[in-house]
């Protein structure tokens, strides 16, 4: 059975599952539909459609951070049912890590029986505990500039476990190792039935965090990326991504 947490996998995977089916699509997963149903017959109006374009707009938008990374050795951290393993034309060589809890791990697992287009290492873990020691027994490579993804996360921590997991993946990201998430402006929030499972995690200024721990960090406004690749916001949003270059250890 999955975690409260776990469960809102599911969610994302049904509104990726209704992205791939648009004909102007920003991505394909061709496995959301497996996890959570086809979308179809789903008719998203108010805050549920301004979640949908969230999530449509920054699954393109780490796509492509990840691809065009170029790195060797990827980490997703909260990975969920995304099945970037499967979909994204991964360099040759490529070493993809996707940490998460065991409950959504298992369900994937479950799910998808094809061979992943890179080297896949599955690492059961709690973002919140040692995570850290797990993913290094799974053959991390602390020396490797990696990309390091945490999509959709910092929003379910508090605010001293986001400072933690910015120590963590710092004490671990070699030099030139990227770092991608997004950043919530507490004036953009939604109401609070859509955000129930949220702490306060959106509060910690995570640019200004990397800027002074070794990180050249920058906010990428999510309207405009959502306007360049033809999909323009339904309402304007002070959101963005925070994309990061790892200069020392």
């Amino acid at each position: 059975m999955l975690e409260p947490v776990e469960t809102t996998a599911l969610g994302v995977a049904l509104l990726r599952a209704i992205e791939s089916e648009r004909p102007d699509r920003l991505f394909d997963d061709p496995y959301a539909a497996r996890f959570a149903g086809s979308g179809d017959a789903v008719e998203l109006d108010g805050w549920a459609a301004r979640v949908a374009h969230s999530v449509a707009v920054r699954t393109r938008f780490y796509d492509d951070y990840l691809i065009g990374a170029g790195l060797p050795q990827v980490v997703l951290l909260a990975a969920g049912l995304d099945s970037r393993a499967w979909r994204l034309p991964w360099l040759p060589g490529s070493r993809l890590f996707e940490v998460d809890l065991p409950g959504v791990l298992a369900l994937k697992a479950a799910t998808i029986d094809a061979e992943p287009r890179c080297e896949r290492h599955v690492v059961v873990a709690d973002l919140r505990g040692d995570w850290a020691t797990v993913l290094t027994s799974e053959g991390f490579d602390p020396a490797t500039p990696t990309a390091w993804l945490a999509e959709g996360l910092l929003i379910y921590l508090t605010s001293d476990e986001v400072e933690r997991l910015l120590s963590t993946i710092t004490g671990l990201a070699a030099p030139d190792s990227r770092l991608s998430f997004e950043n919530v402006p507490p004036h953009d929030l939604p109401p609070p039935e859509v955000r129930a499972m949220w702490t306060d995690g959106y509060t910690v200024d995570t640019v200004g965090w990397l800027s002074i721990h070794g990180w050249r960090a920058e906010r990428q406004d999510r309207d405009a990326f959502a306007a360049a690749v033809g999909r323009p916001s339904p309402v304007p949003s002070a959101g963005a991504f925070v994309m990061s270059v790892r200069e020392t250890r």
